[in-house]
């Protein structure tokens, strides 16, 4: 292949995202995770899959503001032979979805003990929402609306009730909670570089006030 060519090839692999984001999401096993993620990224809804061993991931990317955010979700094994894994990945992660079934009450119980985990492993300034699935299963739910709100609340995150079974808010979480990243990332960043501005803004008083001081300096140690 002609150097050229392959230059333009390189140049336009490096021009597909802006920014890449990393998020996990975690939850029981069996309260839909691998669904959730495949309906996203895939618009596909297969009910009958395999069990997550250890950690997958898949890649989607959204347009946020005008910013191309390329996306990686790290879909989470839930069993807990697998959680010591899991844990490993909680550092590396910016944002976190917290999933139970809402026709599984102790998925929803469970809930309290990931955010444990991720408030002792992940990052101190990582994102987390929170997501009730299969939402279509009404005749079969066990825990509330409501119920997913005061817990929300109580660790204030956003809630949203999903089903990847009839494609009910499937996006709305994943795009919610790489703007709370980005907002997150923007705001670290401006705490970064404001004792810098301070810095330089103060530099900039002291030169332009230089020659006038060692003036007045001068004047203060003068014998006559």
């Amino acid at each position: 292949m002609p150097c050229f060519y392959l230059i333009m090839n390189i140049s336009a692999m490096t021009k597909q995202y802006d920014i890449l984001v990393k998020l996990m999401i975690l939850g029981d096993s069996g309260v839909g995770k691998t669904c959730l993620l495949r309906r996203f990224t895939e618009k596909e809804y297969h009910p009958y899959h395999i069990s997550t061993i250890g950690v997958d991931f898949k890649m989607k990317t959204l347009d946020i503001d005008g910013v191309k955010v390329r996306v990686q979700i790290w879909d989470t094994a839930g069993q807990e032979r697998y959680q010591s894994i899991t844990k490993q990945y909680y550092r590396r992660a910016q944002g976190i979805i917290l999933v139970y079934d809402i026709t599984n009450e102790p998925s929803f119980h469970h809930i309290m003990s990931w955010a444990g985990d991720v408030d002792e492993n992940a990052p101190d300034h990582i994102q987390r929402i929170l997501v009730g699935n299969k939402s279509d299963m009404e005749a079969q739910r066990c825990v509330s609306e409501e119920k997913g709100k005061e817990l929300a609340a109580f660790y204030g995150l956003d809630f949203f009730e999903t089903s990847a079974c009839t494609n009910q808010n499937i996006s709305e979480p994943f795009t919610r909670l790489t703007k709370l990243v980005l907002q997150a990332h923007s705001r670290h960043v401006d705490r970064v570089l404001e004792p810098l501005d301070r810095f330089l803004d103060g530099a900039s008083l002291e030169e332009e006030k230089g020659p006038q001081a060692i003036h007045e300096n001068t004047q203060d140690t003068c014998s006559c």
